[in-house]
């Protein structure tokens, strides 16, 4: 006798093998809407109380489940390839998969990865449905009207009818390089599976209070709120300007301001994204948006103080594969020759924010990347004015060192061998925060390209500790200047094209074949 617990899943679609990339990412939009489609349905009546099809009124409901779109490709042989490449091939010989998911949000993306993978190998894209559960809160389905839904006798069996979230399965392993594969398991193809995707857009909306479907291409990192209001007035002016670039800008709550005199047909692309009010009270890290056409605008996210937040906000935002993230914030100055309003390139880092040390081993050296340094530094060209011995009067590269220590300066000086200030010179620091490390290692360790660009605030070891009346006068004078650098350097980037952003300095030994 038979006593497995009797499954419900939509209609079997076999795998099928693409020549044409936009076919195969068409096959991906079908089964997943067929399978997200058969779980709400499936949730609907059994939040009313309906008894399962072809079952009595009071019989359990059998197991609901439907699974994600796997993707596939098979490589027979080495192949080469243009070593100038970043992405888009895989290190030799054979079967390589990923589940993926959203494929309304990942379509351009998935298209592109699709196009360089048949582009460089010549393989078919395999599309088919995975082994791997959808779980309910990720199929759409709203957290808080599942609960208000459900009678509380069926609230309890949830669980036992639908999928929910399992951790194991969304792990960072193929990231962090730890990933082990069982016998005859197909290689990976990418850096994040579906699940582990869905959990960070998830995060994001909490975290942001904006929908994922808003967040830009290139995205913006600071740990003052002066940053975002100068942000906020820059994205107001280009919003009343009728020949922006910039299509619209949104504010957490999913709040949408559109350009001044933006034909309907520019907005119906974005129509189907989230829209909202303003929330009564800021999320944790909140984060605005300058859309553009091909999501080559800017998010700004504010993420405070402090390496755990810098953490967990570019763990989420990952997932979105961005073409870069770039630092813009206060610094301690720890050399007596810098001023107040100084700048700081990073282009190395003293790790001691420890957030990342089970991840990322301190050994992993975080190299500076040249494209966005080069961008960073022509920007502040071009908007201080300064050349030449100029320049490097305001501007100074060097190592950062991030702490997870706010008052690292109060810790006892009686061991000099062991004090924070003899290992920042010991570096070669020239300038202390919470984030920047953090931000730049997980840019590392995601393979997003990543930049620091720093304004020295105060000095605490000479003194020159942050006054209201100093700060006051510092913020007036320098957030302006120090953000439009920061969106020059992100216009010298978008110029320049993701084909050349995204370094082959990122690349493993056996890297993943998707960006």
């Amino acid at each position: 006798m038979n006593n497995a617990t009797p499954i419900a899943l939509p209609p079997f679609i076999a795998p099928m093998r693409f020549d044409d990339p936009q076919a195969a990412l068409a096959q991906v939009q079908r089964i997943y809407a067929d399978a997200l489609a058969h779980l709400r349905d499936h949730l609907r009546r059994y939040a009313a109380g309906e008894a399962y099809a072809g079952l009595d009124a009071d019989a359990p409901w059998p197991r609901v489940r439907a699974h994600y779109p796997f993707v596939r490709i098979e490589v027979s042989e080495r192949t080469p390839v243009d070593p100038g490449l970043a992405w888009g091939f895989v290190a030799g010989p054979g079967r390589f998969e990923t589940t993926v998911t959203r494929p309304d949000l990942f379509g351009p993306y998935l298209l592109a990865q699709f196009t360089a993978l048949r582009a460089n190998h010549g393989v078919a894209i395999e599309v088919g449905t995975s082994h791997q559960p959808i779980p309910l809160p990720f199929a759409g389905v709203a957290e808080d009207s599942v609960e208000a839904d459900l009678p509380e006798a069926r609230r309890q069996r949830l669980r036992e009818v639908f999928d929910l979230p399992d951790l194991s399965a969304m792990d960072d392993g193929i990231a962090n390089g730890t990933a082990i594969l069982q016998p005859g398991e197909a290689q990976p193809l990418a850096l994040f599976t579906a699940p582990r995707v869905d959990y960070s857009l998830h995060r994001l909306r909490h975290y942001t209070g904006t929908a994922p479907e808003w967040f830009q291409n290139f995205v913006l990192f600071t740990n003052y709120q002066f940053y975002i209001d100068e942000f906020v007035a820059l994205a107001e002016a280009e919003m009343d300007r009728p020949d922006s670039d910039y299509l619209a800008f949104v504010a957490p709550g999913n709040v949408v301001t559109w350009r001044r005199g933006l034909p309907e047909a520019e907005r119906a692309a974005w129509l189907a994204a989230p829209q909202g009010v303003a929330p009564a009270r800021l999320p944790q890290m909140p984060a605005w948006h300058l859309l553009r056409a091909d999501r080559s605008g800017i998010s700004m996210v504010n993420i405070g103080v402090g390496p755990s937040n810098a953490k967990t906000i570019t763990d989420h935002i990952a997932v979105l594969r961005p073409h870069a993230w770039i630092m813009l914030g206060h610094c301690a100055g720890l050399r007596n020759s810098q001023r107040l309003g100084d700048y700081v390139l990073a282009h190395a880092y003293v790790r001691e924010d420890h957030v990342l040390d089970e991840e990322l081993p301190l050994w992993v050296p975080i190299p500076a990347l040249a494209e966005v340094q080069v961008a960073l530094e022509t920007a502040v060209e071009a908007v201080t004015g300064l050349e030449g011995a100029e320049l490097k009067r305001v501007l100074r590269t060097g190592t950062v060192a991030s702490t997870d220590n706010r008052n690292w300066e109060l810790l006892p000086s009686r061991d000099a061998l062991t004090t924070p200030e003899r290992r920042f010179s010991q570096s070669r620091a020239i300038a202390l925060d919470m984030e920047s490390a953090t931000l730049a290692a997980n840019g590392f360790r995601f393979r997003v390209p990543y930049g620091t660009l720093l304004c020295v605030s105060d000095k605490p070891l000479h003194g020159e500790i942050k006054l209201p009346g100093m700060a006051n006068a510092f913020y007036r004078e320098r957030v302006g200047q120090h953000l439009r650098i920061g969106l020059a350097a992100v216009e010298r980037l978008r110029a320049a094209g993701p084909e050349r952003l995204h370094s082959r300095k990122l690349r493993s030994f056996n890297e993943v074949a998707f960006q």
